[in-house]
């Protein structure tokens, strides 16, 4: 264990006590207010002619599209990137990237890559939604010194998605990722190639995400409640537009804020196609004019933009009121497209009746798990390898608590109290789901792939630097 590492785990508790100096804010509601960005937020009294009037004030910068990832290296270091117009503004970035390059792989294919440290601090990576093993899971217990190296080696053993990666230090992941760092993980396979999907040009990701950026810089400071930002970003773009053909585009949308919760709309009424979500493609698809995504998760959407010639729509969040991608659509013909009927046959459907142990895991205030903060060292639950279990994620209190488990993923399968039902964009399988006050979510799980020490884990970043964190060891039958 490094010096730094330790000292940090000796001051867990001071790093709470800083950052409960938000908890009043946010019941008063005086932390929703100084995270609010007037030049995007709108205003609920205005009529419908002041806010398109402001919409158009607003100067539209061309939505950036991560590039793919080339050669072996990935480097972590501070950079000067463009947020659009040619806004220069200080980050953290992979190769210089914000967002980071992204990588794309098929089924069967490896991975290898030398993560090196720019940073100061110490850091490591963790492949979010990719079922590894331990040694390239990106644990905390593996952080590397700045000027350091960590090589991960793993081969891609399972269905098409959309995953993405990001730091994983105790106590720091907040700050990386709020700083820039992050990026998509593309996974194809034969079976989504069959279904014909859009491609090319007309397959886009979008890591939407907030930002505060003071002086050229972007800037965090822990909350404990969370880390809110004043401004929306789409692929590391302040105020993007897309120019798109009247035709069916493909959408793989990732929540990449540390604590914000998006509620996608369009703006003129449309339907989202819902094909896929966290753990891949659905078992069917679903038509939905909203689409509520917390921090962590993903969705594949299809978007029709056929008989839209010469018009503008926007993507919008229903939460806070912002407009976070202008669609331009252009005056050609349509271009025809016929949607696939969104079936699949290898999703490993767990059942209730082969349940062998229940486990409840009680999130607490917002730095605990079960009433203990985070250990590096301490296992809290051995779960055995193959076996189908029974998580029960429950909270009294200071939710939203979005629940990451690493290293399998899982079938939701109910939720009580709250919002008490299961969602569209929550069947298939997960490895991210959304736990509100007052709701108690079931899932079912079995660690099929590798034994090791793996995480269970709050994605509200802030909630997870303070604690809110657990080993679990999956350990072979004996």
């Amino acid at each position: 264990m490094s010096k730094n590492r330790d000292l940090r785990r000796l001051n867990r508790r001071d790093f709470v006590r800083v950052t409960t100096v938000a908890a009043g804010a946010v019941a008063s509601g005086s932390l929703l207010s100084a995270c609010a960005d007037d030049s995007l937020l709108v205003d609920p009294e205005a009529g419908v002619g002041d806010v398109l009037a402001k919409r158009r004030a607003v100067t539209r910068n061309p939505l950036k599209i991560p590039e793919l990832m080339q050669g072996t290296d990935l480097t972590v270091a501070p950079a000067v990137v463009d947020i659009g117009g040619e806004e220069m503004v200080e980050a953290w970035a992979y190769n210089g990237q914000f967002p980071g390059p992204t990588f794309e792989r098929r089924r069967g294919e490896s991975v290898g890559v030398e993560m090196v440290n720019g940073l100061q601090d110490e850091t490591i990576v963790h492949w979010h939604g990719m079922i590894v093993d331990r040694e390239n899971d990106g644990h905390p217990q593996d952080v590397v010194e700045s000027g350091e190296h960590y090589g991960y080696n793993f081969v891609v053993n399972q269905r098409a998605a959309l995953n993405w990666y990001h730091p994983h230090p105790d106590m720091l992941t907040g700050e990386q990722v709020n700083k820039g760092l992050a990026g998509a993980f593309i996974i194809r396979d034969d079976e989504e190639d069959l279904l014909g999907l859009p491609s090319g040009k007309y397959e886009v990701p979008l890591i939407i995400r907030d930002a505060t950026i003071r002086r050229g810089r972007m800037t965090y400071r822990a909350r404990k409640s969370g880390f809110f930002g004043k401004t929306p970003l789409v692929n590391g773009t302040r105020n993007p537009k897309l120019d798109v053909d009247p035709a069916v585009y493909r959408f793989r949308v990732l929540n990449g804020a540390n604590a914000r919760h998006f509620n996608l709309s369009l703006s003129n009424g449309q339907n989202f196609i819902l094909i896929g979500n966290d753990g891949g493609l659905l078992p069917m698809r679903h038509d939905l004019g909203q689409i509520l995504m917390s921090p962590g998760e993903r969705i594949d959407i299809l978007v029709d933009f056929r008989n839209l010639q010469g018009t503008s729509l926007m993507l919008h969040d229903l939460e806070d009121g912002w407009d976070l991608l202008e669609f331009n659509v252009n005056s050609e013909s349509n271009i025809d497209y016929a949607f696939p009927e969104i079936t699949t046959s290898t999703i490993t459907e767990l059942s209730e009746a082969d349940v062998v142990q229940t486990r409840v895991f009680s999130f607490d205030g917002m730095s605990k798990i079960n009433g203990r903060v985070y250990g590096m060292e301490r296992i809290d639950e051995y779960v055995p390898k193959g076996q189908t279990e029974k998580w029960i994620f429950t909270t009294g209190g200071s939710a939203p608590h979005p629940v990451h488990v690493h290293a399998a993923p899982f079938k939701v399968l109910s939720r009580t109290g709250g919002r008490g039902e299961v969602f569209p964009w929550e069947t298939g399988l997960k490895d991210t789901v959304l736990l509100e006050d007052g709701e108690t979510v079931e899932v079912l799980i079995r660690f099929d792939e590798f034994a090791g020490l793996f995480l269970l884990h709050c994605h509200k970043l802030e909630h997870e630097d303070a604690g809110m964190m657990m080993n679990f060891e999956v350990v072979d039958p004996t």
